[in-house]
């Protein structure tokens, strides 16, 4: 039996292409990244080492993945217009880093009071999501592809405890995405800082609060260091999705092999940070309360307020822009469908 599983090993092992075998270090495609977030952040920064390798190994070596550090190639803010310009090849980032070009690229981000990481998923690949995102990111010549995916965000960090909304008013405050449009309607002053900015502007005296992501990822960052009030629920971002965007003309070129090993590196790399998102809380929030900094939920009135202005957005950027209506008429129509199966099934 044991020579017949060898010679059946060894028929398989000659029948596989030479790519397969022996790491090769003659690449055939080499892609240069510019990253959003620098390396030294855990789970978003942690996958400027995980995808390439996962995309080194399934290929053999033929296709490389050569991430940059937020800067060296351009700003962090700017990585997925360099994709659309051809200035760079790739970028790692998220939809929302692109709405300035249409307020509809925030959909594939996050959306303020949406659905939790199963119900974004499943309204991105089977309820018509990603196929809006790639007709508008295709006519910019950038193809997306979802690469990660965290659960909620915290709510921000501030200098001074907020009791009512009008605490909040003429607070400048970093804010990502269609969650700084529910905080400008709050008397809020938003500015939408790369994450290496942030820390900076705090000391330098231009931002009284800021929200940026998880706590295992806002805790490297600094901020328990300038704000000792800490806020939840992530009302803004419950789900939140990251990309790998390449420049269209670059991914048209690749081989079907080479575009489907992107493709499976980057759905193994989002269930990784689906399990780390979830599992590397607790034990930050636990050591940032021993430095001091106080845990905080939202009072249920200001909760309401947000989720008010946020509706007020909605039919705002809805009238203005036949994109957004679309593409929140896709979202909101699945919402509507999936809510009797949220409703039995979950027990919140």
């Amino acid at each position: 039996m044991r020579r017949v599983i060898a010679l059946g090993l060894t028929a398989f092992a000659a029948a596989l292409p030479a790519s397969s075998g022996t790491l090769t270090e003659q690449p055939s495609a080499v892609l240069d990244v510019a990253s959003t977030f620098p390396g030294t952040m855990p789970i978003l920064g942690d996958v400027m080492r995980t995808l390439p390798e996962k995309v080194r190994l399934a290929s053999g070596g033929y296709l490389v993945l050569k991430f940059h550090e937020p800067g060296k190639l351009v700003p962090g803010a700017e990585t997925v217009s360099a994709v659309s310009k051809g200035t760079v090849t790739a970028a790692w980032a998220g939809a929302g880093w692109f709405a300035g070009n249409d307020s509809a690229f925030n959909m594939f981000s996050t959306v303020p009071f949406g659905p939790g990481m199963g119900e974004y998923m499943a309204w991105m690949y089977r309820g018509g999501g990603l196929e809006l995102a790639r007709e508008m990111f295709h006519k910019h010549g950038v193809h997306n592809i979802p690469c990660g995916l965290i659960p909620p965000e915290a709510s921000g960090w501030f200098q001074k405890e907020i009791k009512t909304v009008d605490d909040l008013k003429g607070l400048r405050m970093r804010f990502f995405g269609l969650g700084a449009k529910v905080m400008q309607k709050h008397g809020v002053i938003t500015s939408q800082l790369a994450p290496g900015e942030i820390l900076g502007a705090f000391k330098a005296g231009k931002l009284d609060a800021t929200e940026f992501s998880l706590p295992a990822m806002d805790k490297p960052l600094g901020f328990h260091a300038v704000a000792k009030y800490y806020y939840f629920p992530g009302w803004h971002q419950q789900a939140t999705l990251f990309d790998l965007y390449i420049n269209k003309t670059v991914w048209d070129a690749l081989s079907q092999r080479h575009k489907a090993i992107i493709e499976v590196a980057c759905g193994d790399t989002m269930r990784e940070m689906i399990a780390d998102g979830e599992a590397a809380q607790w034990k930050v929030m636990k050591e940032l309360q021993a430095e001091g900094v106080q845990l905080k939920r939202w009072p249920p009135d200001i909760l309401v307020s947000f989720e008010s202005a946020w509706r007020e957005i909605v039919a705002d950027e809805s009238a203005k822009n036949p994109n957004f209506k679309r593409v929140y008429d896709s979202y909101s129509t699945f919402r509507d469908n999936y809510a009797i199966w949220r409703h039995f099934s979950y027990l919140q």
